[in-house]
């Protein structure tokens, strides 16, 4: 049994912890909406990216009646509906609601969990238990509504996909036990009991509450050095002894390979493919992708998984011919299906002329500039803000007055930039190639 956490502070919402925050969280979500250039903009929180087929059809409901009728993957699985009118909020909302995807309205932007998208899919530990009771804890809890758009939950199968994108709060699976890391920290807390974990995340992330009431901090590495070591210290004496184990290097935080994931026999001699991997490129899908998508996961195995990499996971299982039939059908509807795909890793923020700020369309400038694949992902923004970027290690491309700077970032290290002038499209396409190819 876990213990209580000291109460060394009040907690935000009754002493007002969030209005130290200056300038409120402006995080978008389902009930407050994003003024961008194209529209209005939400973003709805998909708790582990899972999605059963009727709540995707809802998504696109609310896209086509509301919006421009496309679906926008972010980099946490969750999906963004742009292009909507300013009055439409309520409705919105209500739809949703049917639907389940706002199942707490005060809780609304604090649902930030990524999962493990091949979780129970390739070998390794599944997690749907872990993430329901989660996002079932923290709709329940009045301090939880206090947190920020920004805070994040990880769940980790075990592999360090997700516990590499340094999450603020992280839950590993490991066997009869689980290890829970806060921030980057390299020392982990074994929880004594797995079913005990996701009380554990959610009393880690209130703990940050009452730690972070007085320093404005949206997240864990925003606090004082300080700060964050006592908060580290009182949550380990809550969970259980503490074990050395490094968060993943940056590279570890991959997108699994677009294609077929996993084969097994069930039962011999029938062979079948555990799921299918598809990317989205641009993270952008046209409703007859999204039907596509839905219509092959109602199909065969009634889930969608939503990837922090732009990606969608179908479960299956798939007898082997249908799976490269179906693969077949996703690709030629403009899905990226093979890891050999001049797309496979390539993103960017929606640019000009969706947003004001930015300097230049970057998703042309991208598609412009798409060549073989790259070993590493690159994110091409239209100004410093870098909206929707990548964690982990990735190429950086950043529209400037000057030029588009290309610089090669791992984790929080960045290393220094190039400059192409903004009238040299074919040099600049070679240069981030190059990059890419390191």
């Amino acid at each position: 049994m876990l213990a209580a956490m000291p109460d060394s502070a009040p907690s935000p919402v009754s002493a007002g912890g969030a209005s130290a925050r200056a300038g409120g969280d402006a995080c978008p979500g389902t009930l407050r909406l994003h003024p961008a250039d194209d529209g209005a903009l939400a973003r709805v929180r998909i708790p582990g990216g899972v999605l059963d087929p009727g709540r995707a059809d809802a998504l696109l409901a609310a896209a086509e009646r509301f919006g421009d009728g496309e679906l926008h993957l972010t980099s946490r699985g969750n999906v963004q509906l742009r292009g909507l009118g300013t009055g439409c909020g309520g409705e919105l909302a209500a739809l949703l609601t049917d639907a389940g995807l706002l199942p707490s309205a005060a809780h609304e932007r604090a649902r930030n969990i990524v999962a493990s998208p091949l979780a129970g899919l390739d070998g390794s530990p599944a997690l749907g238990a872990w993430l329901g009771e989660l996002d079932r804890l923290v709709c329940a809890s009045p301090a939880a509504a206090a947190l920020s758009g920004r805070f994040l939950f990880a769940l980790d199968a075990g592999g360090g996909d997700v516990d590499a994108l340094g999450a603020d709060v992280t839950v590993i699976a490991g066997g009869p036990d689980a290890l829970l890391r806060i921030g980057a920290e390299d020392e982990v807390f074994r929880v004594p009991s797995s079913d005990e974990a996701p009380r554990a995340a959610l009393l880690a992330a209130e703990a940050f509450l009452r730690a972070a009431r007085d320093f404005g901090a949206w997240r864990v590495k925003d606090l004082p050095d300080d700060v964050r070591t006592e908060l580290v210290r009182t949550i380990g004496s809550a969970t259980g002894p503490a074990v050395h184990r490094p968060r993943p290097r940056p590279r570890k935080a991959a997108a699994p390979a677009p294609g077929p994931v996993g084969t097994k026999a069930i039962p011999a001699p029938v062979c079948t493919t555990a799921a299918l991997s598809v990317d989205v490129p641009l993270g952008r899908l046209v409703p007859a992708q999204w039907r596509l998508l839905t219509e092959t996961a109602k199909r065969y195995g009634d889930e969608l998984r939503l990837t922090p990499w732009r990606g969608i996971i179908v479960p299956g299982p798939f007898p082997r011919q249908e799976a490269a039939d179906a693969l077949r059908a996703l690709s030629a509807a403009g899905l990226i299906t093979a890891p050999d795909s001049p797309w496979t890793g390539v993103g960017a923020c929606i640019g000009h002329p969706g947003c004001a700020k930015s300097l230049s369309d970057v998703r042309a400038e991208a598609g412009a500039a798409v060549g073989p694949p790259g070993r590493l992902p690159v994110y091409w923004s239209g100004c410093e803000r870098r909206c929707g970027h990548p964690h982990g290690e990735w190429i950086d491309v950043v529209a400037t007055p000057d030029g588009h700077r290309i610089s090669h970032v791992r984790g929080e290290r960045r290393e220094p930039p190039t400059t192409v002038r903004n009238d040299d499209p074919a040099r600049l396409a070679a240069a981030v190639a190059e990059a890419r190819a390191l």
